[in-house]
């Protein structure tokens, strides 16, 4: 194996130069246990938060996931929420949290956009007219989303929140795992 290009090069130095300086050289075990003492170390909370059935539309679901998290969320001062929805006929997404004609318009939207029905060009139709309109509602959403964590709240922009699709019209409970990693 040959060795790398070097990038940098110094020529020693005539004479020697002397710094003063107020450290007190120690060894190396003595410097991890002064880093481990000023680092946070990295940890980890994980929770289910099981939504209530909603009817078919937007809905916005911030305050009960951050009611059932508040606890763990509380104990990071920097990190990162991950939301992940357990299902592939619902989604999340961020949006809007102040006025419920954006849930709404955006419901009239992906109605317009993914047609339903009978004279739908769907193959699959096992769980009914609604099953594939609601498969591709999820992908264009998707299941998940990340958000940062500061000084122990979730760090959105005032008018976000996080939204529930749901993209079915007889819908069941929706799980989505709440993963919270930072310092």
């Amino acid at each position: 194996m040959q060795a790398s290009s070097v990038f940098f090069a110094a020529k020693p130095f005539a004479t020697p130069i002397h710094i003063k300086s107020q450290y007190k050289p120690t060894t190396l075990n003595d410097q991890l246990k002064v880093a481990e003492k000023t680092m946070a170390s990295p940890k980890w909370a994980q929770k289910t938060v099981i939504l209530p059935a909603q009817r078919r539309g937007c809905h916005l679901v911030t305050p009960k996931i951050v009611k059932e998290i508040e606890q763990d969320l509380s104990g990071f001062k920097c990190g990162l929420a991950h939301f992940f929805l357990q299902h592939t006929s619902a989604s999340l997404t961020i949006n809007e949290n102040y006025d419920s004609d954006v849930r709404d318009d955006t419901e009239t939207f992906l109605n317009k956009i993914v047609p339903e029905g009978r004279s739908a060009p769907w193959k699959h139709t096992l769980e009914g007219p609604d099953d594939m309109p609601a498969h591709i509602k999820s992908s264009m959403f998707g299941c998940t989303l990340t958000v940062p964590i500061t000084d122990g709240r979730l760090n959105m922009g005032t008018w976000q929140g996080i939204w529930l699709c749901e993209h079915r019209d007889h819908a069941t409970p929706r799980k989505v795992v709440v993963t919270l990693n930072g310092v």
